[in-house]
């Protein structure tokens, strides 16, 4: 069987995405997002989305026109079209032959769910995506295992660490510092980096707070 990927991801306030507008413009939830494209004009789609809110705006602040189509009680569906290629967070993802699976909003912010092949794929789309949207956060990461059972996978962002305790973490590693029994002590690894015992100390111990964060809190 496949062990592909599952990635959710989150993107605040995307400014090319009509859907993520939408829901801030009526302070709602985004659901059911569908989309299509018609033989005759290929280089078009028509996106349909179901909005729950309080309160429905006459009109939408968006980057197209949309007009409501269908009512179920207290959601409405609505309805615009767009050009093909304009470089929303889904085509961004597509563009890796990542077909999107889910997509929903909660006020400005845009939830999307896909699908990778291995992990080099979605190394690949996330390098994209962040260096398109700056509000971007990985949500979650499961991985299909042979036994049809699944375990978390915590997709570390390295830019959150500073040059320095990136140095100080590889340098750790490769002299040995966290194998059991260590090859080098605390002291051996400053020497190594030309720093005191003590600020290596806490240059590791803010390193490691912030990759346990993002093991501890992914969910």
């Amino acid at each position: 069987m496949a062990s592909g990927i599952r990635a959710e991801i989150k993107i605040d306030d995307p400014p090319d995405c009509v859907v993520a507008q939408a829901a801030a413009a009526a302070s709602g939830r985004v659901h059911s997002v569908s989309k299509s494209t018609s033989p005759s004009a290929p280089e078009r789609v028509t996106e349909e989305f179901m909005l729950e809110a309080d309160d429905y705006p006459e009109e939408f602040d968006v980057d197209a026109e949309i007009e409501s189509i269908f009512s179920y009680g207290s959601s409405e569906v609505y309805r615009f079209e767009r050009e093909l290629g304009h470089g929303c967070p889904c085509e961004c993802i597509e563009g890796h032959d990542c077909p999107v699976v889910d997509v929903r909003a909660h006020g400005s912010a845009l939830y999307l769910t896909f699908h990778t092949p291995d992990m080099h794929v979605l190394q690949a789309v996330i390098g994209d995506l962040r260096e398109r949207y700056s509000g971007l956060d990985v949500q979650r990461l499961l991985q299909s295992q042979q036994d049809h059972d699944e375990r978390h996978l915590v997709f570390v962002d390295r830019s959150t660490l500073t040059d320095r305790q990136t140095e100080v973490l590889e340098t750790a590693h490769r002299m040995g510092y966290f194998d059991h029994p260590k090859r080098a002590n605390a002291g051996e690894v400053a020497t190594e980096l030309g720093i005191t015992s003590t600020t290596f100390t806490e240059h590791l111990a803010a390193a490691q707070t912030k990759l346990l964060d993002a093991i501890l809190d992914h969910e």
